[in-house]
């Protein structure tokens, strides 16, 4: 089986279910994003980062590549996917929680940097910024169920969180902003 089909060359590609729809819709801007994010997920895992972390990355991969199959399915397609729910949402906010009570108190703001591990954390959480704003970008258009939305917002603050205690992890000072200098 060859891995090209030609199929795309005219700017269209296939949703599940055999819809076509053109390369750069929304619905695949959003599709594409998430793959972006799932791949520099990839990269973060081969950084060392605490076993919480790493688990909890690891986990989101299949999350992540849930939620794309999901805008995968247009509404009244072939299939109906749902990926997340509120139970997935609440898991993140229980972790945000129980590594917030281990951080220092957050007293100024902070730049991405610190150690590898954090600074690859912070660099994924601006990819999920970028997707997130693509996802509510493809609402305006077409309907998005509430909690994937909520997740990737959510995953932002997870990997905040996450970046400041790997640098808490690894006893190294987050990079505090300062401003004008």
């Amino acid at each position: 089986m060859k891995l090209y089909t030609k199929t795309g060359d005219s700017g269209e590609t296939g949703l599940l279910g055999g819809d076509r729809i053109a390369k750069n819709s929304n619905r695949i801007r959003v599709i594409g994003a998430f793959d972006e994010v799932n791949a520099y997920i990839g990269v973060c895992l081969l950084t060392k980062m605490p076993t919480l972390v790493e688990n909890r990355l690891a986990n989101l991969q299949n999350h992540i590549f849930d939620i794309g199959s999901e805008i995968a399915c247009p509404p009244g397609g072939k299939f109906d996917l749902t990926s997340v729910g509120h139970q997935h949402v609440f898991a993140l906010e229980e972790e945000i929680d129980a590594m917030t009570l281990e951080l220092p108190p957050l007293k100024n703001f902070i730049l991405p940097g610190g150690s590898p591990g954090a600074a690859h954390l912070h660099f994924l959480r601006t990819l999920v910024r970028r997707l997130e704003r693509d996802l509510l970008e493809l609402n305006l258009e077409e309907k998005v169920r509430t909690e994937p939305i909520q997740f990737v917002n959510r995953l932002s603050d997870w990997l905040f969180c996450a970046a400041r205690y790997v640098n808490f992890v690894e006893d190294i000072s987050d990079v505090a902003w300062s401003k004008g200098t």
